[in-house]
């Protein structure tokens, strides 16, 4: 079996969010500008981290986005863009295994076609 191209290995990309309405926003603009093929909004959680000095604790609830590595520059701007906080985490991995068939969904949701910007 031949693997992908580097820009079309399969990524997955993390933001926590304040709120659950908010992820869901920012995940329907994504998917429909296909810059990610599915988007998880999570249960919220505790977050506990420094932020200008202080200490804060504060719920957020993490969204996972599904897309390819090609996308991931185009993806974090848009994420940036629609993030509320001054400052989002965009964190990126690559997944050592992807089931080939869900890789080859992946690919075909984040194609150039209808809605497509990057």
């Amino acid at each position: 079996m031949t693997e992908p191209a580097a820009s079309e290995a399969i990524a997955v990309v993390l933001t926590n969010v304040p709120d659950a309405p908010t992820g869901e926003r920012i995940a329907r603009v994504l998917v429909t500008e296909r810059l990610v093929a599915c988007a998880n909004v999570l249960a919220p959680c505790a977050s506990i981290y420094r932020w200008q000095g202080a200490l804060e604790e504060t719920t957020e609830v993490p969204v996972l986005f599904k897309t390819r590595a090609g996308l991931l520059d185009a993806l974090s701007r848009r994420i940036a863009e629609l993030h509320p906080y001054e400052v989002p985490e965009i964190i990126a991995w690559h997944p050592q295994h992807v089931a080939p068939a869900y890789a080859r969904w992946v690919r075909d949701e984040t194609a150039p076609g209808e809605g497509f910007d990057a």
